[in-house]
């Protein structure tokens, strides 16, 4: 146990899906946040989101390796029972004494009822949501607005990348914000069989790790690797919708070299993938330091991704960057070609992640933040005390 003892400070997690970690980069994260404070010493209370068909018990709470696991039945599935999840949280959270760190701010709008009950909130800003196409013109004011109540609702404001910090310095004071990327950890092992069971060999593909968005340019990716034989494959990891244009556009632009091996959850998998890859392709435009590019520098991959200042401040100036298919067509054939180029790119990549993603570093960070936010309120109360308790003139 950690330093704290009896006197231990509090911190509840909400914005997640819960853990153990199981879907995606924050809770990934929250998994990684709430085993080290719980080593620290801090009691860690972390939301989880559990869709059922009908509401058994609204409240539950179980431990995990010392985690405080608030478990929250919701009937349905998708953002309105997502949402309601969110109520909940903050209707429990309100009433415990605890610093509360949100992951995201799509449901903002609640976080005022935090503040009306003296709790400190730190926000987790994530991405520029709004800005991402595929949501419609009225899902996209719900997050304009959400972002800009998260920014005056919540007393430090988290952002994972500086140009994600430059953007929110138009939304409140830079005093009000700090600039924690997110972590990653090196590759001790890199078993080569899961390629077998997808007919790869190590080195003879490049690997796309991503959510199947138009934001994330996976068309343009798959219309560059299929304008001639390449000899390798392309793997593209990501679910698939049969309802869906544009994923159907991705498939019928995609040559028989191509895989699509639907979303993988697999650790195992995902890191031979990663780890076994003459390049990882990375296409996202929207967001801030994001996760599986982290995940794809702390693997050694050599790296093509959009040209944008998220992308070149995470991976670096050693990488190699597109702007459209032709220039993502190049990047392709440069990496295939040219050994040089790669092994330069790959050593690019591990240095760039250990100089700036190391987990213990990022974690750290979180916790000096958490405890500055706890001995504030601790600092609060005594006073509310003093003045409560104070004699009345004569």
């Amino acid at each position: 146990m950690g330093e704290y003892g009896a006197t231990a400070p509090a911190i509840l997690i909400l914005g997640s899906r819960g853990i153990p970690a199981a879907y995606g980069g924050f809770e990934t994260f929250a998994e990684r946040l709430a085993l080290y404070l719980v080593a620290r010493g801090w009691r860690v209370g972390v939301y989880c989101q559990n869709d059922v068909d009908a509401v058994q018990q609204r409240f539950r709470t179980e431990h995990w390796k010392g985690v405080e696991l608030i478990q929250i039945e919701v009937a349905g599935h998708g953002p309105s029972a997502t949402l309601l999840f969110d109520a909940y949280t903050v209707l429990d959270a309100a009433r415990r004494d605890a610093v509360c760190l949100v992951l995201g701010y799509n449901s903002a709008v609640l976080l005022p009822y935090l503040r009306l009950w003296g709790r400190k909130v730190l926000t987790n800003m994530d991405g520029i949501e709004w800005r991402r196409p595929k949501w419609s013109r009225a899902i996209r004011a719900w997050f304009w607005i959400n972002e800009w109540i998260a920014a005056w609702s919540s007393q430090r404001l988290i952002a994972d990348h500086p140009k994600i910090a430059d953007h929110l310095a138009t939304r409140r004071p830079r005093r009000s914000i700090v600039t924690i990327p997110y972590g990653g950890d090196p590759i001790a092992h890199r078993d080569p069989a899961p390629l077998a069971r997808l007919g790869l060999t190590k080195n003879d593909y490049l690997v796309s790790i991503a959510r199947i968005e138009p934001d994330n340019n996976i068309l343009a990716i798959v219309q560059a690797f299929s304008r001639k034989r390449r000899d390798c494959r392309l793997v593209v990891v990501g679910g698939f919708d049969g309802g869906n244009a544009y994923h159907a556009a991705i498939q019928a632009a995609a040559s028989d070299e191509v895989i699509f091996t639907g979303a993988i959850y697999d650790p195992e998998t995902v890191t031979a993938l990663r780890g076994h890859a003459r390049a990882y392709l990375h296409g996202h435009t929207v967001g801030g330091t994001n996760p599986s590019l982290v995940e794809a520098l702390w693997a050694g991959n050599a790296v093509l991704a959009h040209d944008n200042a998220f992308n070149r401040g995470t991976a670096g100036d050693a990488q190699m960057y597109f702007t459209d298919v032709d220039s993502c067509e190049r990047g392709i054939e440069m990496i295939l070609r040219d050994d040089v180029l790669v092994a330069r790119a790959r050593a690019a990549a591990l240095t760039q992640a250990s100089e700036h993603f190391v987990w213990d570093d990022i974690l750290r960070a979180y916790e000096a933040e958490s405890l500055a936010a706890w001995e504030k309120a601790r600092r609060n109360e005594s006073k509310r005390s003093r003045a409560g308790n104070a004699a009345p003139e004569a």
